[in-house]
């Protein structure tokens, strides 16, 4: 991989992982847009330590508040907030872990059709603009409720379509759900923390192993441009949200849907 291919990839991904835009999408364009080779697995797995480098990075404080009371909560010393929003994170997770142990296979097989792709692309765009619309915005990360949680998981566990966005579905759920943009992000951007572990944490083991110097120095150049990009993307996004909205990715998404459509149809 040349410096430019790098270059490229690592933004995408830093910039399309927190966004409400489909990572997926964007980086199966790209090696089609561009002609080149596909960039493998070790590459996607060290864009996306990247960009949980910047999420943790950016979250520390309210990371290392939640730890503290989640610590508290497990041996029986108080249940505040952050220990709720903790086990949130938690809980909100095992409806995409089981459905990506019990479904992955099918997912491979039958859902990586282009059709499929842009299909989700734009029915979720629908969605979000929806949910931007009509929801109330009224609560806060702080105020959900455990069905709340399982809603918001059942949303994330349906983003392993591609195209789908997990950003997308998770904030989607939480506007209709009537919490506050900001809130909706945040929650989302947390949520994302356990899910990005659990997909590339034994892939990256499992490389590390093999792996020479050589072979690490593009792995490490491309986590370190998509998590720079990746924690300004989460800073001035949380930043721009409420004046904002969804409106202008929602319009992006079903740009993005046609040309896909228009391009695969060609194909």
């Amino acid at each position: 991989m040349d410096f430019l291919q790098i270059l490229v990839l690592a933004l995408v991904q830093g910039l399309t992982e927190f966004l409400p835009v489909s990572s997926s999408a964007h980086l199966i364009l790209v090696p089609i847009l561009t002609g080149w080779e596909d960039q493998g697995l070790a590459f996607d797995v060290a864009v996306h330590v990247g960009t949980l480098a910047a999420v943790v990075l950016y979250f520390r404080n309210e990371i290392g508040r939640m730890t503290v009371s989640w610590g508290a909560s497990v041996i029986g010393k108080g249940f505040d907030q952050d220990a709720k929003l903790a086990w949130a994170v938690l809980f909100g997770t095992i409806p995409v872990g089981l459905a990506g142990l019990f479904f992955k296979d099918f997912i491979e097989l039958h859902l990586r059709a282009p059709e499929v792709l842009a299909t989700s692309t734009l029915v979720f765009a629908l969605l979000l603009w929806w949910a931007d619309a009509k929801g109330r915005e009224t609560r806060d990360e702080y105020s959900l409720r455990w069905i709340d949680i399982l809603f918001i998981g059942l949303a994330q566990a349906l983003a392993l379509i591609p195209g789908t966005s997990r950003s997308g579905a998770t904030m989607t759920a939480a506007l209709f759900l009537g919490l506050s943009r900001k809130a909706s992000a945040r929650f989302s951007f947390l949520l994302s923390i356990p899910v990005i572990v659990l997909a590339g944490g034994l892939k990256t083991l499992d490389y590390l192993k093999e792996a020479t110097i050589d072979d690490m120095q593009p792995l490490m150049l491309g986590a370190l441009l998509s998590g720079v990009s990746a924690y300004f993307c989460i800073h001035y996004f949380l930043k721009l949200l409420e004046k904002m909205g969804m409106l202008p990715f929602v319009i992006y998404r079903i740009v993005l849907a046609i040309f896909l459509f228009v391009m695969f149809a060609d194909v």
